[in-house]
């Protein structure tokens, strides 16, 4: 919990229910990082370069490697060398997209005889750090299909099959929705386009620790995460990139993360986000048993409000959807408007994805479901995290009335 805002006088406490657009720091994962932050007459590795051959470079990289076995681990990855330290999520999703889909025409060319048209798949429902790069390709000349969801956002491999080319040389699809929380049948997908010869990217940001996988299961060559979803520190993420995948770096310069991104490493941050993802990983299956009661709690009262209504049908105790989103239609109140009311009776909520708050424009989530933008308008999203307890979903919807019926 956090401390009462000046605008939640009528509130004892300020309950965070907007954990899908960021977690706060977990106190295990500040412990970890503090050799690498905080200054003092015994400390060698405040901004310890781990390139360097010096004592504290050493002491540095050995923390870097180890972090890297240790989220090689909890992510089910093959060996530690294919998971790649970035800036964010952000970076690993545009690393992976241009750097793979050029790497793998080139290598496809090599293989044809003749010249064609390289193709890749995304979906209308990916982040825009999927999608923004997916224009930029097309900018350059490749093919790009986006893929319609269902009205309750799932892609269907039968979908996919249908869209796959023999030009084809990239699908990306995300392995959890941010908005409405629909949880793809990544796996299946992935096989779909492994039989045509495409390799297959998830934006796994949402998934982790919420979902149980393991990345050699799903047989996927390329995922995308980020630490601060998960209770780690800002800019930091990751890109896991199996061995022998056709890449071509987004970041050139001193080569390091084994040529494939330069720059020198976050050491700190690598550190947390492993601390970070080994927390999140070690019972996810309980966390997700946890935040699924609350979840079904919220979609339950809310629906009895006549005028809110979910945004999806998510059945009590569904898999198929994330544990920790409920997202609703709020008639005659527009996202923003519902976001700062709860936030004046301290409740910290979102009308959608927080990278695009400031956004006037409707969810293009929603839209690609189906919904109208006069509906896509009224969008409020509430996420949960692994100390959201039942108590608070009660606070928050004591305090629903009030935010329908404001100037009453």
């Amino acid at each position: 919990m956090m401390a009462m805002g000046a605008d939640a006088a009528e509130q004892s406490t300020y309950r965070y229910l907007d954990h899908a657009a960021t977690s706060p720091l977990l106190p295990e994962v500040r412990e970890a990082m503090a050799p690498y932050l905080e200054a003092g007459p015994a400390s060698i590795l405040v901004n310890a370069n781990p390139n360097s051959l010096s004592t504290p470079g050493r002491t540095a990289f050995k923390a870097l490697e180890q972090a890297r076995r240790s989220l090689a681990a909890s992510l089910g990855a093959g060996r530690p060398d294919e998971i790649i330290f970035t800036s964010g999520a952000t970076e690993a999703d545009n690393a992976a997209l241009l750097g793979i889909a050029h790497a793998a025409f080139e290598e496809r060319a090599r293989q044809m005889s003749g010249t064609f048209t390289p193709h890749v798949i995304t979906t209308k429902i990916e982040h825009d750090a999927v999608l923004r790069p997916a224009k930029r390709l097309e900018a350059q000349g490749f093919s790009v299909t986006c893929l319609a969801p269902d009205r309750d956002g799932f892609i269907h491999e039968e979908a996919l099959a249908e869209a796959l080319r023999p030009e084809t040389v990239l699908v990306s699809v995300q392995m959890a929705n941010s908005e409405i929380g629909s949880v793809q049948a990544i796996r299946q997908l992935a096989e779909a386009a492994h039989r045509t010869g495409a390799l297959f990217h998830t934006d796994a940001v949402q998934g982790l620790g919420k979902v149980p996988f393991s990345l050699q299961e799903l047989d996927v060559d390329a995922a995308s995460f980020s630490a601060h979803k998960i209770g780690g520190p800002f800019g930091v993420g990751a890109l896991y990139l199996r061995r022998r995948t056709p890449f071509t770096p987004l970041l050139e310069g001193g080569g390091q993360e084994g040529g494939r991104r330069s720059g020198t490493q976050n050491v700190g941050g690598a550190v947390g986000f492993a601390e970070a993802a080994r927390i999140a990983c070690e019972d996810v299956e309980g966390g997700r048993a946890r935040m699924m009661d609350v979840r079904d709690a919220l979609y339950d009262r809310l629906s009895s409000f006549d005028r809110i209504q979910p945004a999806v049908e998510c059945e009590a105790g569904s898999l198929d959807f994330l544990p920790n989103i409920a997202c609703v239609l709020i008639e005659g109140v527009e996202s923003q408007t519902a976001v700062l009311r709860f936030d004046a009776l301290g409740f910290a909520v979102s009308g959608g994805s927080a990278c695009s708050s400031s956004s006037l424009e409707a969810s293009h989530v929603l839209s690609a479901c189906g919904i109208s933008a006069d509906e896509a308008q009224t969008e409020l999203r509430i996420s949960l995290g692994p100390e959201t307890s039942l108590a608070d979903a009660e606070a928050f919807l004591a305090a629903v009335p009030r935010v329908l019926d404001w100037n009453a």
